[in-house]
């Protein structure tokens, strides 16, 4: 008998062994900022020319992770929404409409183009294999618009390179369906490729598809010497930045790529499926780096994997720094700060591989009524990153790495070590994560402070305004069945 219990005595303290040995690796899972999802590929890559038992092993406690940490991963089609490029038409200021049909007239108004020209592309499909220029000036509330009357009505196909090259300041573009079309996808890179003096540039109720960079903002020099001039104050509003592939390139991946640029917004928009399977495979939403300052992201759903899940590689939802940049690129020609005085607000990050929001050497940033879920919460990183934190609601951990100063307010947030057991505390309020249904399952989260700008959804807080992106996200999903902001 007393055999019989020393045995299961025995037994006990294996099982007690096993389990406390198994929280200590969590906790320092946890503390090392290791995700299961993170975790899940670096046990794969290990087995790698091992036998046949380690590596399906490795490959089956790799699955079993990722279900742990994102559930099924079944691809996902998302509701139409209010953010995004929309069924009515954006209707810009301007004066004189120059109606165009054909290649040659688009590019012939372009070149002759004078402030408040409104060039009206009629409906069709154009096709390009030489970048579209935009050299000459519009003026402080003239600018020169290139538009398509209705949205859905003009698909602009490009096989080259860049798509709009603009180089001068103050144009717009607005409700054009552009896609890339090369049969290479380094050959597809920017739709739009906004350079130099390229000042006051506005793209609204755009559908952009199939590039690296759907908008690429950079500095350059100018003829007679001199240090750079960049393309400030910039917006880019409620348009759908997608890809219908995985990227098979070395080159960024980044729908939004801003370098050294100031004063940009990036408002209303809709950006998922942004896939990069060359190269580190690291690839961003949207980013703001390069030495720029007082970049604004608001109100943007940022939907890492929708259709495309389940694709090896890291996927990072926003970022003010995103991975650094070179000197010779920078603003000031240091980059010591990357991005200064940026702004992070009411914006819903889903489904990333990586961090949902990521600052890198970004000084006084703000963070604000954010929702992030299935990603790995938001990094502070580096010294030179200082963040004022307040009304997210995060599905994982809001953390400083390498000395990275944080600035907590009222948040809430889900600490790592909770993901290994399956556990999912922000995802619980809502009814049905899974399938993109972020209507609130019970009562909303609420908090005490007032914010007076609108939501997400474009709707008035509540007194007591929920955490995160929105009050009601049913008011964000429009009731019709399909809309331009698609992606199909």
């Amino acid at each position: 008998m007393k055999s019989m219990r020393g045995v299961a005595m025995l037994g006990i303290l294996g099982v007690v062994a096993t389990v406390a040995g198994a929280a200590g690796t969590v906790l320092y899972l946890q503390s090392q900022g290791v995700a299961p999802r993170a975790l899940a590929p670096y046990l794969e890559r290990r087995s790698e020319g091992h036998n046949r038992f380690i590596y399906d092993s490795s490959h089956q406690i790799g699955a079993s992770l990722r279900t742990l940490d994102r559930g099924a991963g079944l691809p996902l089609l998302l509701p139409a929404m209010r953010v995004g490029a929309q069924a009515a038409a954006a209707e810009g200021k301007g004066g004189a409409v120059k109606d165009v049909d054909s290649n040659d007239a688009l590019l012939r108004a372009m070149a002759v183009a004078v402030p408040g020209d409104v060039i009206t592309i009629a409906p069709g499909v154009y096709r390009f294999n030489r970048a579209v220029t935009a050299n000459r000036s519009g003026v402080a509330g003239v600018p020169i618009t290139v538009r398509a009357a209705q949205p859905g009505g003009v698909t602009i196909e490009f096989a080259t390179v860049e798509g709009f090259l603009v180089r001068a300041p103050h144009w717009r573009f607005e409700n054009l369906t552009i896609r890339g079309v090369c049969r290479n996808d380094r050959s597809c890179e920017h739709a739009f490729h906004v350079v130099g003096g390229a000042t006051h540039f506005a793209a609204v109720n755009n559908t952009i598809l199939d590039f690296n960079a759907h908008f690429k903002i950079n500095g350059a020099r100018v003829q007679g010497g001199g240090g750079p001039v960049f393309p400030d104050h910039g917006l880019i509003e409620s348009n759908t930045l997608s890809n219908s592939a995985p990227r098979r390139t070395h080159n960024p991946v980044t729908p939004v790529d801003l370098v050294g640029a100031s004063d940009w917004t990036i408002r209303g928009n809709l950006i998922t499926d942004f896939i990069k399977t060359g190269g580190d495979r690291v690839s961003y939403g949207a980013f703001a780096k390069g030495g720029g300052a007082r970049t604004v992201f608001e109100r943007n759903v940022v939907w890492c994997e929708a259709r495309l899940r389940g694709q090896p590689g890291q996927r990072v939802g926003l970022s003010l720094g995103g991975g650094g940049t070179e000197k010779a690129y920078c603003r000031d020609g240091k980059c010591i700060n990357e991005q200064q005085d940026g702004v992070v607000r009411d914006n819903l990050v889903a489904s990333c591989s990586d961090v949902g929001i990521y600052l890198n050497s970004a000084s006084g940033s703000r963070v604000e009524h954010n929702t992030l879920v299935d990603t790995t919460g938001i990094d502070v990183r580096y010294p030179a990153s200082s963040a004022t934190l307040e009304g997210n609601l995060v599905d994982g951990p809001i953390r400083s790495r390498d000395e990275g100063v944080l600035h907590l307010g009222d948040n809430r947030s889900t600490a790592l070590g909770w993901s290994y057991v399956g556990r999912h505390p922000v995802r619980a309020l809502l009814r049905d994560w899974e399938s993109g249904d972020y209507a609130w399952k019970d009562d909303a989260p609420r908090r005490d402070a007032g914010v007076e700008r609108p939501d997400l959804c474009g709707r008035k807080r509540a007194a007591a305004p929920a955490y995160g992106a929105f009050e009601d996200f049913t008011a964000c999903v429009t009731p019709q069945t399909s809309s331009s902001n698609s992606a199909n």
